[in-house]
């Protein structure tokens, strides 16, 4: 049976605890903020609702809103989501009502779409060859042009979601006679964006990355080949948790079919675009255990933060790195630059996304409820922090003062990617332009607002060439505002609000 979702309703938010109103611009992370992980197992016999249980677990930091899992159990599909994170949605009980040997899961942080049940996913629609279940992570920039050429279907429409438009779209083109393959190059056609789609059907499991690749997609194997028993992940580290063997990417512009039991997928480039991965799924997004062009993304992130320590000496005499993202980049600066580096802040890795707001006194305390200094290593010492980006720059200033209140005479920050200059499109929450401090601040009035001693970047050269890839191969739009995708005007005028000013105007 399949649970419909909740109609989005303005009565939902005061019902739900996870939804808090009145959260400031200070209360919210100094980051890219993620869209989606998507995870899917095509396995018989095997408690595919479990293995996806873990598979989402290992892909939370990819959204902390939402989790749901769809599990095929021949043409019946039992689907539960809602808000929180996948421990909190699922426990075993619920996970032993979910039999099958097709499993689609979902973790949501909301871009399109505002932060309510009815927008959580898997998206679960009943065509005429029997249910599909499609989870997304990406974000449509021609959503508005979408929804008007499904207009006539807008009474069946539950969520503000550009991905339900998208299972939508799949459904018409089912509908209209198409087979299952034939029918998602259609509605892929009809896309212009990011999407990486995970797509359960009767006849088994299709895995597709808009013909940029600008999100993560990757599959793998359960057991030995001849099984036939198939996993799909944003990221390799969502295969790891599970024993799964890792296979290859989904290429962009590649559509997979995995059919049970098959022992080989049918591959097919449904679209040729340049490939244009997100750089910042390499520099912060990402698990750093994650492979991406055959290597975890911690040796990568080791790299930069030695480039960075060429192109940004300093005198000092520790290097400390923002836990956890930023300690790849530390250590690779104090291997290159030969300063020590040492642990100066600590985190509370059981905080999760905490929805209790602090105290006004807490908050002018700092970031302490994550992150504390430790004064026996910062005490008059000459620090350089690295951090891999900087947004808004309000974490950052409260964990300066922090420092420095610690004993740190003085606080050199050095960050592990370009400023920040332009909002992103496509499933990354970089807020407006307006909010973005490098494109509203000179380089030396940043250090003034932040209180550094000094304050660098790592070069956009720097960033690609320790990828060790064709520099043309990522999207670096949020650092220089070249969009690989055209987007309708009304979304560009959404977020870009300013001629470039500050650091913008300098790119």
């Amino acid at each position: 049976m399949v649970r419909r979702p909740v109609p989005c309703a303005d009565q939902r938010d005061a019902q739900n605890p996870l939804i808090t109103p009145g959260i400031t611009e200070s209360d919210r992370p100094d980051k890219p903020e993620e869209a989606c992980g998507v995870f899917a197992v095509l396995a018989p016999g095997q408690a595919v609702a479990n293995l996806t249980y873990f598979g989402l677990y290992a892909l939370q930091h990819r959204g902390q809103e939402s989790a749901g899992i769809a599990v095929f159990d021949d043409v019946k599909v039992r689907l539960h989501k809602d808000m929180g994170l996948v421990s909190q949605v699922f426990d075993q009980e619920m996970l032993e009502r979910m039999p099958g040997q097709l499993a689609v899961g979902h973790n949501r942080y909301s871009t399109t779409g505002s932060s309510k049940v009815c927008n959580a996913q898997p998206v679960v629609l009943m065509t005429r060859l029997g249910p599909l279940a499609l989870a997304h992570n990406g974000n449509l920039v021609n959503a508005a042009e979408l929804r008007a050429s499904l207009d006539h279907l807008a009474g069946e429409f539950t969520s503000t979601t550009d991905s339900e438009l998208i299972a939508f779209a799949l459904q018409e083109a089912v509908d209209s006679g198409l087979g299952w393959n034939a029918a998602i190059r259609a509605a892929a056609a009809r896309c212009r964006g990011a999407f990486s789609l995970v797509i359960g059907t009767p006849d088994g499991l299709f895995a597709l990355r808009d013909g940029h690749g600008i999100r993560p997609l990757v599959f793998g194997m359960l057991g030995e080949p001849e099984q036939g028993q198939w996993v799909a992940s944003s990221e390799s580290c969502g295969l790891d948790i599970i024993g799964a063997t890792f296979v290859d990417d989904v290429q962009p512009g590649e559509l997979i079919h995995f059919r049970q039991a098959d022992p080989i997928p049918e591959r097919q480039r449904w679209c040729e675009e340049p490939s244009k991965l997100c750089v910042f799924e390499m520099i912060y997004f990402a698990r750093p255990d994650s492979r991406f062009f055959g290597e975890s993304l911690y040796s990568y992130r080791v790299r930069i933060g030695e480039v960075l320590a060429r192109e940004n000496p300093v005198a000092a005499d520790i290097v400390i790195g923002v836990p956890d993202s930023g300690i790849p980049a530390a250590i690779g600066y104090s291997h290159t630059s030969g300063i020590p580096f040492a642990d100066g802040l600590i985190k509370n890795r059981y905080v999760g996304r905490t929805f209790i707001q602090p105290t006004q006194a807490m908050r002018e305390a700092g970031i302490r409820v994550k992150l504390n200094p430790l004064p026996d290593v910062l005490s008059g010492k000459r620090v350089v922090v690295i951090d891999d980006s900087i947004v808004r720059g309000t974490t950052s200033r409260k964990l300066v003062a922090a420092l420095r209140d610690a004993g740190a005479t003085e606080v050199h920050m050095r960050i592990s990617s370009p400023p920040v200059t332009h909002p992103c499109f496509y499933g990354i929450d970089t807020d407006t332009q307006d909010h973005l401090i490098a494109a509203r601040l000179t380089l030396e009035e940043i250090e003034r607002h932040l209180g550094v001693d000094s304050l660098s970047y790592l070069s956009k050269e720097g960033m690609v060439e320790a990828a060790q890839a064709n520099s043309s191969h990522f999207c670096t739009a949020c650092f220089d505002g070249q969009y690989p995708i055209e987007m309708d005007e009304e979304v560009r005028n959404s977020k870009l609000m300013l001629e470039p000013t500050g650091l913008a105007a300098r790119v």
